[in-house]
């Protein structure tokens, strides 16, 4: 049996499917608030061309639309990936208390990867961070779309000249 964390973070995951399938950089968010869904999103950026499109970012987007306030209080975010510093600065200030995040991002990770900035006690605002959760799926859809992105940009060998 799941836990709720799980079935969230399935709903996360699917949107990391989806944004594979179109070739965006699949990270896939959900936001909750009391057992409901308010707020999907998925890395949008290449099809923009807007270096803001990240996952969390349009999750938090929609959230605040449904919810009528930039407020997000009483609100779980759920990542397939470790947010980015961007992403982790919009969480603050959308006042969310808890994230529950799948893999670990080493390189750009502001949750514990890199920085520690959504834990902060320096920050007005801190969160909770629930760390792991359906962690190798959410890797393994990234490792599958740079698999698949190297195989396609790997360069055929030459061909000799005719003299």
């Amino acid at each position: 049996m799941k836990t709720a964390d799980e079935k969230y973070m399935g709903r996360a995951l699917a949107e990391a499917r989806f944004a594979a399938q179109i070739g965006e950089i699949p990270i896939g968010a959900v936001i909750v608030h009391d057992h409901q869904v308010i707020g999907t999103g998925h890395n949008l950026r290449e099809h923009t061309q807007l270096t803001t499109q990240h996952a969390e970012l349009m999750a938090i987007e929609a959230a605040c639309l449904t919810q009528h306030s930039w407020r997000l209080t009483d609100c779980t975010l759920y990542v397939t990936i470790e947010p980015c510093l961007m992403c982790a600065g919009a969480i603050l200030n959308a006042r969310i208390p808890r994230v529950v995040y799948g893999a670990a991002n080493p390189k750009a990770g502001a949750g514990e990867s890199l920085y520690q900035v959504l834990t902060d006690e320096r920050q007005n605002h801190q969160v909770e961070l629930q760390t792991g959760c359906r962690a190798s799926e959410a890797a393994q859809i990234m490792q599958q779309f740079f698999r698949s992105k190297r195989k396609k940009h790997r360069k055929k060998p030459r061909q000799p000249l005719d003299n």
